[in-house]
């Protein structure tokens, strides 16, 4: 007999297969009516073992193990976003050791926990970085290490995916900087340099000196965490328009070399001035805007001539370059150890081609009273003592004072030239008057003078006025 519930086909028509049910065990395929699905294993007619699962609503499928329906165990999940997961989950959430890969590309490798990376674990980010270390609900925190695509890397402690607590940076410029970081920014930072001496420093002509450099925080104590940074050296002279019965130094430029003035902090303009230093090996920062030999180291011991700072830079702070010049390779260059910096050496050097300084002498004045100086060819500027009457006062000029800056005022001027700058950001320029005056017999070559008996030598030096415009 036909058991219960069966017919023939002559009897009951045509077949009607019944609605499709999950197994109890073994495999099988479980259609939702969301369009959602799972195919694999069932365990008493539940979702457990070795399946595959699609969720239509997310467009997400994840293959691997299953307890009760629920993705636990080992698997990969495939996101319709893009990316993808493969690693240990539980109750469908990413929980354990993985592999993620997601929409951008950013692979993470290590500790999960509620979905999240958590944990130690690796991480290559999109731009080419690197971290290794700690991770907190999908957050850099604890202790790590950031290595940047630039070739920048910091060691240390993390908060809220920012450098937080104490750590140490090695920026790919050669700035080194260890201490302590607040929302990722160094506490300890340098934001200003300062040239040490008085507020006019005094150097006889002809003699080399010494410039001392630090820099400083914003609460004015020495940036001793940091190191690295490149500083460069560089001066300009007075350029003003002065009457004829002035005693201040002046260069008449001719119209071919003319400069861009720089603005001082000192309530006077001036023009680029040769000054040199020797090389400490200090590789150059890269060429502006508008090209540049490549930057040569100099040989230990050679002396490098260059006019100003580098022209072109388009993030030099305050705009206080000239523009429309090729940066001079910067051998006068330090680099900063804890925060200070010492350029030996320094010279200030003789006016340059198509500088014409205009000179007068206390003693002419003395003798005959003022009167205004002639002109002299721009073929045959005058010496540093020669006065523009043509015949020289005692004490000539020697080829040492032929061969140096002219008695005057100066400028010296220290810039950030670290490239790139550290974080982002260059220091502003620091200024220094400077006064050139008269070597005193027996004067060591190397002190700088300062007060009122060195200001008195400088007060006896030349007095100068501007060429008179050329008639039209």
């Amino acid at each position: 007999m036909a058991a219960a519930g069966e017919g023939t086909p002559s009897s009951r028509g045509p077949r009607r297969d019944p609605p499709r049910r999950p197994p109890r065990n073994g495999h099988g395929k479980l259609l939702f009516k969301d369009g959602s699905y799972y195919e694999g294993a069932f365990v008493d007619g539940e979702i457990t073992g070795e399946g595959r699962r699609h969720w239509a609503w997310s467009g997400d499928t994840f293959s691997g193990q299953f307890v009760l329906g629920e993705p636990q165990g080992y698997g990969v999940m495939e996101y319709k976003a893009g990316g993808c997961y493969e690693g240990e989950v539980s109750h469908g959430m990413r929980e354990g050791h993985g592999f993620l890969v997601d929409r951008d590309g950013q692979v993470y490798q290590g500790s999960f926990h509620d979905n999240k990376r958590h944990g130690p674990g690796q991480m290559l980010f999109q731009n080419g970085d690197k971290y290794d270390g700690d991770w907190v609900r999908d957050r850099r925190q604890g202790h790590g290490v950031l290595r940047c695509a630039d070739g920048s890397t910091y060691k240390g402690q993390w908060h809220s995916d920012v450098f937080s607590g104490l750590g140490s940076m090695a920026h790919c410029s050669g700035v080194t900087y260890y201490g302590l970081w607040i929302n990722g920014h160094p506490a300890e930072q340098a934001t200003r340099i300062v040239i040490l001496g008085p507020e006019v420093m005094e150097v006889a002509q002809g003699s080399p000196f010494s410039v001392n450099v630090q820099l400083l925080q914003d609460h004015g104590e020495i940036a001793k965490s940091e190191s690295g940074r490149v500083l460069q050296i560089s001066a300009g002279v007075r350029y003003v328009q002065l009457s004829a019965y002035s005693e201040v130094n002046f260069f008449k430029v001719d119209r071919d070399n003319q400069e861009t003035l720089i603005q001082t902090p000192f309530g006077f303009e001036c023009i680029p001035y040769p000054v040199s230093s020797p090389a400490a090996g200090v590789p150059g920062p890269r060429a502006a805007k508008g090209g540049a030999e490549a930057d040569v180291p100099l040989p230990r011991g050679d002396l490098e001539l260059h006019l100003g700072a580098l022209h072109g830079q388009e993030d030099t702070p305050g705009g206080l370059l000239a523009r429309g010049h090729a940066p001079h390779c910067p051998g006068a260059c330090q680099r900063v150890e804890q925060g200070c910096a010492e350029f030996t050496d320094v010279l200030l050097g003789p006016p340059p081609p198509g500088y014409h300084p205009f000179l007068f002498l206390d003693s002419l004045h003395k003798a005959g009273g003022r009167s205004r100086g002639g002109l002299h060819p721009r073929g045959t500027p005058p010496t540093a003592q020669e006065p523009p009457g043509g015949s020289r006062p005692e004490g000539r000029a020697t080829e040492e004072q032929a061969a140096a800056a002219h008695l005057g005022e100066y400028v010296l001027m220290i810039r950030d030239v670290t490239t790139p700058p550290f974080l982002g950001r260059r220091l502003p320029p620091a200024f220094k008057h400077l006064r050139v005056v008269a070597k005193r017999a027996g004067q060591p070559p190397h002190v700088l003078e300062e007060g009122p008996e060195a200001s008195s030598s400088w007060q006896a030096a030349h007095s100068c006025t501007p060429e008179p415009p050329a008639p039209r």
